[in-house]
């Protein structure tokens, strides 16, 4: 039996559903649900209004530029004695790929995914990719404002710290390549053979300093790879590093 609330409106008990749970995580009336449906609308769902394809892709662009701009400006004004460099470097750090996925998984967004298949499986940057979609929608349905005050709510308030910010390393790739050019020292990531017996293929990498192999690692992509190796190698020389950054 319909709710006394449903009477009244002309959204479906699934839509009223999907109205409050977004509420709640917005901390606003969202207006335009069909918005908010597209920004967690997957390719593989195959959905389309004449001939166009309705996902959340678009609305992801949308989001990673009103974030940039929103966090920019914050720390802007945060820090007015931070030159170009820094600004730059700390909003790369609180957009970071990392960053956004938590955001995403801390607010559980894929459970409102629809997709291709059930049983469907994502690599990890599919909580950030849907963050961003809801920031985009956000801004379609209710402007820069509330933007804003989303951003500031869900991201700003809980985790922009700016001292853990500075010390944050976002790729320790860059860290060890910088320290190696810096102190002349040659460096090589070198992609090896990987006889692991996981199903799904992996890729391993040896990470060298002037010819002597001081790091090793292993993942499902050269990018991780080559980055968890270099994370391995910074503690090994955390020290030097570390002091040639003070």
């Amino acid at each position: 039996m319909p709710s006394f609330k449903n009477i009244f409106s002309s959204r479906t008990e699934e839509e009223e559903t999907f109205y409050s749970a977004l509420k709640k995580i917005l901390g606003f009336k969202p207006k335009d649900l069909t918005i908010y449906k597209t920004a967690f609308t997957h390719r593989s769902y195959n959905e389309k209004n004449n001939g166009v394809p309705l996902n959340y892709e678009r609305l992801e662009f949308l989001g990673d530029a009103m974030l940039g701009a929103v966090i920019a400006a914050y720390l802007y004004k945060k820090v007015p004695e931070g030159d170009e460099g820094y600004l730059t470097k700390m909003r790369s750090k609180v957009v970071s790929r990392e960053h956004l996925n938590e955001l995403g998984r801390d607010l559980n967004l894929i459970k409102f995914l629809k997709k291709g298949s059930p049983d469907q499986k994502f690599g990890g940057n599919i909580h950030g990719n849907i963050f961003e979609s809801l920031v985009g929608a956000i801004y379609l349905d209710r402007g820069i404002k509330y933007c804003e005050k989303f951003i500031h709510k869900r991201v700003i308030k809980p985790y922009v710290d700016i001292k853990k910010l500075e010390g944050k390393i976002i790729s320790y790739k860059s860290l060890i390549i910088e320290w190696c050019q810096k102190e002349k020292l040659n460096f090589n990531f070198k992609i090896y053979e990987d006889t692991g017996v996981d199903n799904q293929k992996h890729f391993a990498v040896r990470l060298s300093l002037d010819d002597e192999v001081v790091s090793k690692a292993r993942a499902t992509s050269k990018k991780k790879a080559e980055e968890l190796a270099a994370k391995r190698a910074y503690y090994k020389f955390q020290n030097e590093i570390d002091a040639q950054n003070s």
